[in-house]
């Protein structure tokens, strides 16, 4: 069995990074420099400067993509910092052109302040022609990620919330499929109330408002009833927990159809998956280890499983969904990414598995339909 972290040691340490920049023409004369650059360039800029809605026409910002995080929130690592983020920065953008054609820069920031963060991005911005915010933690990311959308007319995307919660919600459609009921007439509950716990609820109450919806955080399901809940928490309970139900995972898991985790390892027991509704769905989306092992969910009775690893049948895996979106969203000369977007992106990813089963609910991330499937829905 290949030691992964090995491996990835040794190829970084040998290429130095995943990612270069190449030019899309040869200075082979004087006649190419004159063109390329001093004189000609010159006229470029000139037209730029009366009609800079033509920059896409003449730049390469129509196919750019800035990958900017704060290292604040990277993977299962927490805040690690802007130095030790930037590999996972690296490999966003390594994603981004294999899987889309899309150019894109890694930006690491050396500040956690919000206000900083929108500044730094506002006064950057011009020179890229869409924003992935990446591995920001919660609640900064939303307020950064709203603030920039106010200010921006260029799209702006944190792939941790909305992404994560595209393939989740492509994962619900086709597992419902598969169990043979309604999302409409459900039980949900979400175990993580941070950038994907959110985004997720908010999703999913987009698509299926009549869901019933419980989302529980480090000290218990989210309700009425406490006073610690900060304004983004306060903001969630518009859309769930309509009986404001009290207490901790248990009951709010009690007669759920759907369990979905981005937490912590382990938090989920077989007794708590016996005491949901006939034919439970378990999406265990903790990295890198889920909140319950697929083979003892399976055993307490689970029809579908699902987790963040690709070691594992049904891996909810953000790739499935942002090379598409942005692809579409620089093609069509898109300028906000909608809520529905999202939805048309969630049942693009959906529709890819022409016959959805327990052990496949999603589509392969190398499916090579999907990019051109979603992008041409995001316009």
């Amino acid at each position: 069995m290949i030691n992964f972290n090995k491996e990835a040691l040794n190829k970084h340490f040998l290429l130095k990074g995943k990612i270069k920049t190449e030019p899309k023409v040869k200075l082979k004369t004087k006649n190419d420099l004159s063109t390329y650059y001093s004189p000609g360039v010159g006229a470029v800029s000139k037209l730029l400067v009366k009609n800079p809605e033509k920059s896409k026409d003449y730049l390469w910002t129509n196919n750019l993509v800035a990958v900017i995080s704060d290292g604040s929130a990277v993977l299962g690592l927490g805040n690690i910092g802007p130095i030790a983020a930037m590999p996972v920065m690296e490999g966003k953008c390594l994603l981004f052109k294999h899987f889309a054609g899309v150019d894109a820069i890694p930006i690491v920031l050396d500040c956690h302040n919000p206000d900083q963060i929108v500044e730094t991005i506002v006064n950057i911005a011009p020179s890229f022609g869409a924003i992935n915010l990446e591995d920001i933690a919660a609640p900064q990311c939303f307020y950064i990620e709203s603030m920039l959308k106010k200010k921006l007319n260029i799209p702006v995307m944190h792939d941790d919330q909305h992404g994560t919660a595209i393939v989740v919600l492509a994962g619900l459609i086709n597992s419902f499929k598969v169990i043979g009921k309604n999302i409409k007439n459900c039980k949900i509950t979400i175990v993580g109330a941070g950038a994907a716990g959110d985004a997720i609820t908010r999703l999913i109450h987009q698509f299926s408002p009549s869901t019933e919806l419980i989302l529980v955080d480090s000290k218990g399901i989210i309700s009425a009833d406490r006073s610690d809940l900060n304004h983004d928490k306060q903001e969630l309970l518009k859309i769930t927990n309509p009986n404001n139900l009290s207490g901790d995972l248990k009951q709010a898991i009690h007669d759920s159809q759907v369990f979905i985790g981005v937490s912590k390892a382990n938090l989920l027991n077989q007794a708590d998956i016996k005491s949901m509704k006939d034919q439970p769905i378990i999406f265990a989306l903790a990295n890198p280890d889920p909140e319950i092992e697929p083979k003892l969910a399976k055993k307490a009775g689970a029809a579908i499983v699902a987790t963040g690893r690709s070691d594992y049948p049904n891996q909810i895996n953000n790739v499935l969904a942002f090379p598409g979106i942005f692809r579409g969203a620089l093609d069509h000369h898109v300028n906000k990414i909608t809520e529905t977007h999202k939805i048309a992106a969630a049942q693009a990813i959906a529709s890819q598995v022409r016959n959805p089963s327990a052990d496949q609910i999603i589509p392969s991330v190398f499916d090579k339909e999907l990019v051109s499937v979603i992008a041409a829905l995001i316009k």
